[in-house]
């Protein structure tokens, strides 16, 4: 008689009271040790990944790997969804790790298991807690590594510093950067096809003419006609962070991955890395995901009618040849110093791209929204006095009155702008 439940399944959390529901247990690696440190064959110092070939080298010898993996791009295995495919997937790393999580801001970050003490790359504490890396979650089946040296980065941070005229102006100078930490980030990476059939009210202008003579007088109006279409849009390699610990407004900041660059992953491309386990899943990833295509779909339908006055839209949305990856993306992460503060600074690991937080300046700015305002509001006072002269003073005072609402509108633009700009840069 067989035993239940069989050796290979572990229990599971039922909704049901009194019953006991078990699932297939998550496949266990064998020989984690014999990968645990990526010891050097020649000298058995600690090897660290390339950047400059994507091999892994010892820093203490010289002795050098050659190149993990192959670069796989656009042809990186996509999966379904299917129950059968999230059972059949590997699990944990590859190769024992250990999660440190931060006391101060509540990053999750996976190190290498030999590692005593740890400082956050998200906000620079020292506060954290130290516990075994969880092997339930899915295994990322592929990553872009690293293109860029840390080097790099301090030299395209300190531009970066320095490029916004929102900033003070010795930032650049007394900013005091900590080393820059490279990091993989989870991402879920979805490919879809969308077809949409729309319907929509859409608005043209028309001129036409009241009156005769003296009281003949031209206006417009809209004239509303129902309009229809389709739209099928592919979607290629989508990608949706997974995680939640970190700014979205930051990680849009950092732009796009070339997924071109993607190789299968291997266990040894965390030698001398740190990285993030996901924690937004895959099905909330592809939620969000969806919603993303459903605003691009229906920007293209937009762009699709014969007008962009449009009211009373609906839209019939169909989802076809979905399927995912989940991968792991480069970045590397600094912390720096201003006047006693500490700011969070990110580099896009594969393009360099510098996003981050930076200290505003709200002396320049609010000294800048008045400069863009003060033309405007100076030629309307001056448009007021000459009203009190004679008529032709009057006919100058009306013109330059409506110079000066003109500039004062535009300047009113100008200054908001530069306010949501500078209130973002601090929001962060």
């Amino acid at each position: 008689m067989s035993t239940f439940p069989p050796p290979d399944y572990i229990p599971t959390p039922s909704a049901l009271t009194g019953i006991q529901i078990y699932k297939p247990a998550p496949p266990q690696e064998e020989n984690l040790k014999s990968v645990l440190a990526f010891h050097c064959p020649q000298c058995d110092g600690i090897t660290g990944y390339n950047t400059e070939d994507g091999g892994l080298s010892c820093a203490y010898c010289g002795y050098h790997e050659a190149p993990l993996a192959p670069v796989l791009g656009k042809g990186a295995e996509q999966f379904e969804f299917k129950v059968e495919t999230l059972r059949q997937a590997s699990h944990g790393w590859g190769v024992e790790r250990k999660e440190v999580v931060c006391q101060r801001c509540g990053a999750h970050t996976i190190v290498a298991p030999d590692v005593l003490t740890h400082t956050c790359p998200f906000c620079g504490s020292n506060k954290v807690i130290h516990h075994r890396a969880a092997q339930d979650v899915l295994r990322p089946r592929f990553l872009i590594p690293l293109k860029i040296t840390a080097e790099q980065c301090t030299g395209q941070v300190r531009q970066w510093l320095g490029s916004s005229w929102m900033t003070p102006g010795t930032l650049r100078q007394l900013a005091h950067l900590a080393e820059f930490v490279p990091l993989y980030l989870p991402y879920w990476t979805f490919d879809a096809t969308s077809t949409a059939a729309w319907k929509a009210q859409v608005g043209h202008t028309q001129t036409y003419t009241t009156g005769v003579g003296k009281n003949r007088r031209t206006r417009t109006r809209t004239v509303w006609r129902w309009e229809s279409g389709s739209i099928k849009l592919v979607i290629d390699d989508l990608l949706v962070p997974g995680t939640s610990k970190l700014s979205q407004i930051l990680l849009n900041q950092l732009g796009n991955f070339d997924t071109r660059d993607l190789q299968g992953y291997e266990a040894k491309f965390l030698a001398g890395m740190q990285a993030q386990a996901y924690d937004i899943g895959l099905e909330e990833a592809w939620a969000r995901g969806r919603e993303q295509i459903r605003t691009q779909t229906k920007q293209a339908c937009y762009r699709q009618a014969s007008s962009q006055k449009i009211r009373s839209f609906s839209m019939e949305l169909d989802f076809s040849d979905e399927s995912w990856r989940y991968v792991l993306l480069p970045v590397y992460v600094a912390v720096y110093q201003y006047q006693g503060k500490s700011y969070q600074v990110m580099v896009n690991g594969q393009t360099g791209k510098v996003g981050g937080q930076r200290p505003v300046d709200w002396v320049k700015v609010f000294l800048g929204m008045v400069a863009v305002t003060t033309p405007g509001l100076g030629l309307g006072l001056i448009s007021l006095i000459a009203l009190f002269f004679n008529d032709l003073g009057m006919v100058l005072g009306m013109v330059m009155g409506i110079a000066a609402v003109i500039m004062l509108i535009i300047g009113l633009v100008v200054a908001v702008r530069w306010f949501m700009q500078a209130q973002a840069m601090d929001d962060i």
